[in-house]
């Protein structure tokens, strides 16, 4: 069961450097280990509002979550304290600590090309090493 990082869906909507791979990861995986904190849903929505590609963000909704099963989940307010002291500890910006603490809080692999979860006990992997194994 994995937690998508906000990077990991954007390299493949934009079609960056690793979208290839990333695409091969997705379409590898059943959708329903694949889950998705509300933070990185609206920050794709951010983004993609911003670049003026409403359409593609339509479709990754209608492909993620209506036709597909990905599993959207979010902190509680009570989650905040132990967001705060993960971004104290591991020196995590707000939105590495939410998904550290989502993926904590569920019991999920944090799948990202983020190095910042490197140096946090949890880790993360790419998409390269989960296709790996």
């Amino acid at each position: 069961m994995y937690l998508i990082d906000t990077n990991i869906w954007l390299e493949r909507l934009l079609h960056q450097e690793k979208s290839e791979v990333v695409g091969q990861f997705l379409s590898r995986t059943p959708s329903e280990h694949l889950f998705i904190t509300d933070f990185p849903l609206h920050s794709i929505g951010i983004v993609m509002h911003r670049l003026k590609r409403l359409d593609a963000l339509l479709r990754f909704v209608q492909d993620a979550f209506i036709d597909g099963a990905v599993v959207l989940i979010h902190l509680k307010p009570e989650d905040m304290r132990g967001l705060i002291h993960v971004m104290d500890q591991f020196d995590l910006d707000f939105d590495d600590a939410y998904q550290y603490v989502a993926a904590e809080k569920y019991s999920l692999t944090i799948v990202s090309l983020d190095h910042d979860f490197d140096q946090t006990e949890r880790g993360r992997k790419t998409p390269d090493e989960v296709l790996s194994v």
